[in-house]
């Protein structure tokens, strides 16, 4: 994807508006979520909502003539697909039909961090000492989110489980890494389709009934989930990587978390306490020092969003 050069330049409001509006979409994805999962089983819920965002995005695909990937960038999209969409939806699914979508999301923000960590164990990158340090304030946030949870009788699994898919996020940022470069809505339509896929098995192995919703509101969160939770989103991100540096686009992962408990709290009347906010900010600030503090040449932005593809942030910045 050839990007112009941004330098340092200022925003425009386009770029601002297109900024705001991953913030926006992808804050409310859990709450999406987690009206899909009251109704429908978790693994054929997450299907719906893959499956469907792939085809559009094939669509666009095929309507703009896009070239789809071949040899290794095919074989990336494939694994990207199985880690960045079966496996982390399968978990976090899972887990919100017991957790609240803010916590979920406050865990999820770990996404850049836990980044950083796999591309060292990879080799990909070098250990800093700052990386250690963010984690160990992330981890003080992490502990105190767990016992603000443990308070309201959250199981401990569920917990578990996003933190599981929040390291699946993490390794596709990885993976994205050794893919060669190729077209983004490409990429992402063959990566949805096989997760789907995917999920589609896990669903019928585990003997989950697959039906279509029945309330309106399910309806209207799929319908939400696919087109403005994955496709729009996606679309605007792409967007604002055009005009603006990777690293000031990846602190979209900072921000999604205060629109969660915020939307949680005013629409969906979710529990937000006085301790989950107080982890929360430590969490975000852990994520901060260890993954944005110091800017680090050729470094990759890491985002908290499956459906984003981390774009490299020399190419980002046309360097």
């Amino acid at each position: 994807m050839s990007v112009p050069s941004t330098g340092n330049r200022r925003p425009d409001r386009a770029t601002l508006l297109a900024f705001t509006g991953v913030v926006l979409f992808g804050g409310i994805n859990g709450l999406g979520v987690r009206q899909t999962v009251h109704e429908l089983a978790p693994f054929w819920g997450a299907t719906l909502r893959i499956l469907a965002a792939g085809l559009i995005f094939l669509l666009i695909v095929f309507a703009s003539r896009r070239p789809l990937p071949r040899g290794r960038s095919l074989a990336g999209a494939v694994l990207y697909g199985a880690i960045g969409f079966a496996a982390s939806y399968g978990f976090i699914y899972q887990a919100l039909r017991e957790l609240s979508a803010g916590t979920t999301q406050v865990l999820v923000a770990l996404t850049p961090l836990l980044t950083f960590g796999l591309a060292i164990a990879h080799r990909q990158e070098r250990f800093h000492i700052q990386g250690l340090a963010g984690a160990l304030v992330a981890l003080a946030g992490i502990a105190i989110v767990v016992l603000d949870q443990l308070t309201v009788d959250v199981p401990v699994g569920a917990l578990v489980l996003v933190f599981l898919g929040t390291v699946c996020i993490a390794e596709t940022g990885v993976i994205i890494k050794w893919i060669p470069k190729s077209d983004p809505f490409a990429t992402n339509a063959v990566a949805m389709l096989t997760g789907g896929a995917m999920l589609l098995g896990l669903s019928v192995a585990t003997g989950e009934a697959r039906v279509l919703p029945v309330e309106t509101a399910t309806w209207l969160a799929v319908g939400y989930l696919v087109v403005f939770g994955s496709v729009v989103m996606f679309g605007l991100y792409l967007f604002a990587l055009q005009h603006w540096t990777a690293s000031a686009v990846s602190y979209t992962t900072l921000l999604l978390p205060l629109v969660t408990l915020t939307a949680g709290a005013a629409v969906a009347g979710e529990r937000v306490s006085p301790l989950l906010v107080v982890g929360g900010a430590i969490v975000l600030a852990g994520v901060y020092v260890g993954a944005f503090l110091k800017i680090r040449p050729a470094r990759s932005s890491a985002s908290a969003l499956p459906e984003c593809v981390p774009v490299d942030a020399e190419l980002a910045t046309g360097r």
